[in-house]
Formats: C-alpha cells, structure tokens, sequence
C-alpha cells in the first residue's frame, strides 16, 4: 500500500467569538489544520508540495489602470519620462513601451491588477496604494517599488454628520469619549472598503486514488482565513473607540448616516466636498490611510524571472530622475569676479543661491585687445520654482546679469536611494 506523504501543519487562524465582543476585541480561540498549501500563497500543488515557481513565459508584463483619471494620469507619467505607451488600437488590453524592451503593458482594473500581480500573471503594476492595501491584504510577495508617484492622492478617512450629537464632536478623541457607545449600542460605521472587515473562507478539497479499489479523501489544503476587522477597528481601538460595529454597503455611503443605517462612515475621500454636501465632516486624527499611485512589483518576478528586476531598475531610475526635477529650474548668469573663489563667496552668501549642493563656477573668456582674459564668471545653480523670482534678485543684487532660466527635466542622483531600499527587501 503506497505511503500517504506528510502533511505539513498551516498556521493558526483566528475566529473571533461574536458573543464576546468588547471594548478591545477579546476572547479568540484558536483552531489548527493540517494542511499543504494555501490559497492566500497563490501556489500551484504538486504531488503535495507546493510549487513556488513562477509562470513560464518570456515577456515582462506591467499593469496599468484601464479607465479613468488614474488611467490618463500614468500615461502622462511615464510619457514624462520618456517611457510612452504605445497603443495601435484603443480598444486593445496590451501595448508596448518600444524603449523596454520584452516589455508588454497590461490595461486592467486596479483591482485586477493587483490581484494579477499576486497570481503571477502580472510582474509590475502601477494602481493606488488604497488599492493595494484592499486587495492586497499584506501579502509578503507584494512590495511597493516606489511608494509617491504623486498623483492620485485621496485618503481612507473617518467621517461623521455635522449635526445631532456629533455637532461639536471635531477629533477621534472627542468621539471616543462620548458615552453613547456601550457593547449593546456600538457606533456604527459602514463602509465600502473591503478590507476593512472581510471574511474569506478558502476549502481545498482533493482525491487520491490509490490502485484501482480504495478511493482515499485526501485533504490537500484547508485554510480558514479570518480577516475580520483589520484595518478599521485596528485603528478605533488604537484610538481608544471601544465599541464599534462595520458593516459593508455598495453606493453612496454618503447617505448611510441620514437614512440611520450607520452614525459614522469609512470612506476613501479625495477633496472633501461631496461630504460636506451631505453635512459630514472628517475629525482631526480620523485618516486611517493616506494614498496615492504606486509603483508595485511581486517579488517572486524579482528574483525569479528574468530581465525583471533590471527593467524595473531603469523603470525607478526613470521615475525618480523626473519627480525630483520636476518644480525645478535651471538658473545661469554671469559676473564679473576676481578668481572663481571671490564669486563662490558672494553667491554663498545669499540663501536661495545655493543649488542642491553647491554653485557651478566657471571662467568666461572673451578676447580684449589681442589678448584672451576672463573677467566673468558664468554661474549655474538649481533653484526650486517656489524661489526662482528671489534667486534672481539676490543674483542682480550681487552683480549677476544675463540671466537665463529653463526648467529641468531630469536630476539622476549617483544612485537612487529606492533601488538600495528593494535590493534589502529582496536580500540582495
């Protein structure tokens, strides 16, 4: 009779115990399965091992949004960074980068994108941090490459009616105080986030069968994952809320509130101004997450398949090289000075002039009666837009003329310090 292999044992899971819920969630019990694999791992089975080698193919695929302004906002990104996406026909999902080469762009749903990116399916994304966080679920083989794209900013906000009891309730301090909430009337807060309270039941069953007779029921993976109540009540109770309810609803949450289906909402907000169209206000300390594009990447793709991990390299130096020059602005002049020396010390001496790390000197030479001289100096410094107008009059002020300005479009550092940061991540 042919030996059933070992199984090896899953991590404990967590049930919480609706019957003793409380001002700090107690009273769990603890259950473990024997199991050899788990559908959170995203892993094939084989033989009862799980496999975690990645999918075989040769192209690199990136995913970016489909629709929408975070969709528009990306194109105009990476089109900045001279990494334009080349579409032949709109309607078309994939498209290329001609400068990355064995590179495929993916359009898809942020969602989907995501959930690609942890199946294997998809090497490199670029969608919300919200979304990542929803989707995501703190999977280890997720790592954020680059975590401010800037654009896209919204953020995952608490938010209460301006009138009735919350009238002069302004920070989750005030709202933790207020003794209406009790284990048999909590606050309620519903949301559309569904991270913030799901539950997932993940079942494997599967059947061995053994010689030509016996048909032995083999459980190959049996995962409970409790994922209830994470970020939210994580966050409630850090702020000494006590007793709270979530609950999901589709639609305009906006609403929940005045139609009493819930005293408080959990919603991703991006100016404001809807709720405050519908008399609600956010309260000081209330962000759970603040938000905005990122750059993602799964790890097994990293390490494991090829010419990944150097397309994201140039992709990140690309992307640093950009945002960190874009509000700059290139500022050259020319005055006269005794030695390289004397101007240094005057350019120094004058707070906006300093650049990013110092002034570019250098001698200009003009020819005067027959003889080559250089009585100016031209002077170059980076200045940001915010100080560009008091670079120059300080300039003018300390002799400098003929003044140019242009904006820059790049500034590679030796080395970007996010590229060190995934090298760690990845033990490399």
């Amino acid at each position: 009779m042919a030996v059933l292999p070992t199984l090896p044992k899953c991590p404990s899971f967590t049930i919480f115990s609706s019957s003793s819920f409380s001002s700090s969630f107690p009273s769990y019990r603890t259950t473990s399965f024997w199991c050899c694999a788990t559908t959170q791992s995203q892993v094939a089975v084989v033989n009862g091992r799980a496999d975690d080698k990645i999918s075989e193919r040769n192209e690199i695929r990136l995913g970016l949004p489909s629709k929408g302004r975070m969709a528009a906002d990306t194109l105009d990104l990476l089109k900045d960074c001279q990494l334009s996406v080349k579409q032949s026909n709109p309607r078309q999902y994939v498209a290329e980068i001609p400068q990355l080469s064995n590179l495929e762009v993916w359009f898809q749903r942020p969602k989907d994108i995501v959930r690609k990116l942890l199946s294997g399916n998809l090497d490199l994304g670029i969608v919300g941090l919200d979304t990542v966080s929803e989707y995501g679920q703190e999977n280890e083989d997720l790592i954020i490459v680059h975590d401010a794209l800037e654009y896209g900013d919204c953020r995952l906000s608490f938010a209460i009616p301006k009138y009735g009891i919350f009238e002069n309730i302004n920070s989750m301090k005030e709202l933790a105080q207020m003794p209406q909430w009790t284990v048999e009337k909590p606050l309620r807060v519903a949301t559309g986030f569904t991270y913030v309270c799901t539950t997932e039941l993940a079942l494997t069953l599967s059947f061995l069968l053994l010689g030509t007779i016996f048909l032995h029921l083999l459980f190959l993976a049996i995962e409970f994952r409790l994922s209830l109540f994470q970020l939210g009540p994580k966050f409630m109770k850090e702020n000494g809320v006590k007793y709270v309810t979530f609950s999901t609803a589709d639609g305009a949450l906006e609403a929940a509130p005045a139609m009493g289906i819930a005293d408080a909402i959990l919603d991703l907000v991006s100016s404001g101004t809807t709720l405050k169209e519908n008399n609600l206000k956010e309260i000081e300390g209330g962000t759970v997450l603040e938000s905005q594009a990122v750059l993602v990447a799964s790890r097994r793709s990293l390490i494991q398949r090829k010419g990944v991990l150097d397309t994201t390299h140039e992709i990140l130096e690309r992307l640093e090289a950009h945002l960190r020059a874009v509000g700059q602005f290139t500022v050259t002049a020319n005055m006269r000075g005794s030695s390289a020396e004397e101007v240094a010390e005057r350019i120094l001496s004058q707070t906006s002039l300093s650049g990013l790390q110092g002034p570019t000197i250098s001698p200009v030479f003009c020819k005067r009666d027959g003889r080559v001289s250089a009585d100016f100096y031209a002077i170059v410094i980076c200045v940001p837009k915010n100080a560009l107008y008091k670079s120059v009059q300080q300039l003018r002020a300390i002799g400098g003329s003929g003044v140019l300005i242009s904006p820059l479009t790049y500034i590679f550092d030796e080395e970007t310090p996010r590229w060190r940061e995934l090298l760690a991540k990845l033990g490399l």
